[in-house]
């Protein structure tokens, strides 16, 4: 039985013992095929391959959580690289969000029934993140709005002009894992590194190396919260979060 179900993708979170010591399996789902790395307590996915080959936009996330679902996962936290939309949310800073905005069509697991599901971050997971934080000593800004864009490419100024009046925060992955998760009703939040300021923000466009270069800055930090939550679930038996 599986408690935490970890999601990362740019955050190089797969090169910590931790998560080098996971046995890799092939989950086939009615959605197709996932790669998860297993042990007793944890399941991770790198969100975009062990060898960084899956954009965004190509990304599985129906997979991804049915895999975590049926090998019996009971909560998910996404690790995700985002742009800041706002001066004041500055690079290598952590946010926990608790909504987003998703207009690009965002996956489903239904094609053949209307189901109407209300999308929502779990706030147990939330407060259970923020409070690791706090006790680790680590900067955790506790509430936010996560934008998702489609993907690949980055956003023009315009749309960082029209994203930053109602988010604080965009990426490409967060909002259509969070979606699916509630669907599947599976307990889901997020942990967000602030990677870089948005096009437009500052006088330098972002690059993909400065957005790789801020991410691994945020690793460590991350890393700690996500070990110290899961062994804190170990010593609570694995409790999941509703």
């Amino acid at each position: 039985m599986k408690s935490v179900g970890i999601i990362s993708g740019t955050i190089p979170l797969h090169k910590d013992n931790i998560f080098q010591a996971l046995k890799k399996t092939v989950v086939k789902t009615e959605f197709g095929n996932a790669v998860v790395f297993l042990s007793e307590m944890v399941a991770f996915i790198p969100r975009h391959g062990t060898d960084k080959s899956i954009p965004p936009h190509t990304i599985n996330p129906q997979a991804n959580l049915k895999a975590l679902q049926d090998i019996g996962v009971k909560e998910v936290i996404g690790i995700n690289s985002t742009g800041s939309l706002k001066k004041e949310v500055k690079p290598g800073m952590i946010i926990i969000p608790d909504d987003y905005i998703s207009i690009y069509g965002t996956p489903t697991i239904f094609h053949n029934s209307a189901v109407h599901t209300i999308p929502t971050l779990n706030e147990r997971i939330r407060e259970r993140l923020i409070h690791t934080a706090e006790r680790l000593g680590i900067n955790a800004i506790e509430n936010g709005v996560y934008w998702q864009a489609s993907g690949p490419r980055l956003e023009t100024k315009a749309e960082i002009r029209m994203m930053s009046q109602f988010a604080d925060i965009v990426g490409m992955t967060m909002a259509s894992e969070a979606t699916i998760a509630a669907e599947l009703e599976l307990p889901y939040a997020a942990i967000c590194s602030v990677d870089n300021y948005g096009h437009g923000l500052v006088e330098k466009p972002p690059t993909f190396e400065e957005i790789r270069k801020g991410a691994s800055g945020n690793a460590r930090n991350i890393l700690e919260i996500v070990k110290k939550y899961i062994n804190e679930q170990l010593s609570s038996g694995g409790k999941a979060a509703t």
